[in-house]
């Protein structure tokens, strides 16, 4: 496999088409989740800016465990009940958070993570984890960072249908 991550330009919603299509880019062909998590988090990791982390928790038939990502070391299992990540899973919504320390139940894995969002990954009715990024700084994500993670987030559910 060749593949080059190139710079983004362009309006936000142009950046995160390319983003998008390097993620597909990326995964093609490739049906392994762990695979195609660790890819996909290292590309969006360092292609956005001001991020602090950036992965996959994945569903292990009782509760999200800690997948591939780029950042510190992080938390290694959540409830389904606790946290943005649990919120994001049981809800099956999107959860962007402006400020980390204001959301009620906030697991804190980096003290330096000030926003948050997370995308939700379900494959029908079954949950597969979710995707998540930080950022040490607040209000980080807007509406069109959550479009764009979610339309990257739907390219690793693709990948794993094969």
């Amino acid at each position: 496999m060749s593949f080059t991550a190139t710079a983004l330009e362009g309006t936000k919603a142009e950046q995160y088409e390319q983003l998008r299509l390097q993620a597909q880019a990326l995964v093609d062909g490739e049906w392994d989740r762990v695979a195609n998590a660790a890819n996909i988090s290292a590309l969006v990791y360092h292609a956005l800016p001001e991020v602090n982390w950036v992965g996959f928790y994945l569903f292990d038939g009782t509760e999200l465990v800690v997948g591939p990502f780029q950042g510190q070391p992080a938390c290694v299992r959540i409830a389904l009940d606790k946290g943005v990540c649990g919120a994001a899973a049981t809800t099956r919504e999107t959860q962007r958070v402006a400020d980390v320390h204001a959301f009620e139940g906030h697991i804190a894995c980096d003290a330096a993570t000030r926003s948050e969002v997370v995308v939700p990954l379900y494959d029908g009715d079954d949950l597969i984890g979710v995707f998540d990024l930080d950022s040490p700084v607040p209000d980080r994500f807007d509406a069109d960072d959550q479009a764009g993670l979610e339309a990257v987030a739907d390219v690793f559910l693709r990948s794993l249908r094969g």
